[in-house]
């Protein structure tokens, strides 16, 4: 195995710090509670507007108003 230079092996450590860094950063952006709640709404928004989706606002909705229903009876 050769032997590395000093520089050789400051250089490693430099790119192994940037590389982390950006990991760091990338892990930062996609942990970010805002940045979450947002990407999660757009999705249920997205899969809301779809038929299946629709259909089960729908259900839950009507299943809703018949337990309001019911508990106003009694």
């Amino acid at each position: 195995m050769a032997e590395r230079t000093a520089e050789q092996i400051q250089r490693d450590i430099e790119r192994a710090r940037v590389s982390l860094a950006d990991a760091v950063d990338q892990l930062a952006y996609r942990t970010n509670p805002r940045r979450v709640s947002e990407s999660l709404k757009a999705t249920l928004v997205a899969k809301a507007q779809t038929p299946q989706g629709k259909a089960v606002l729908g259900g839950a909705s009507l299943l809703v108003v018949v337990l309001v229903i019911r508990r106003v009876t009694r």
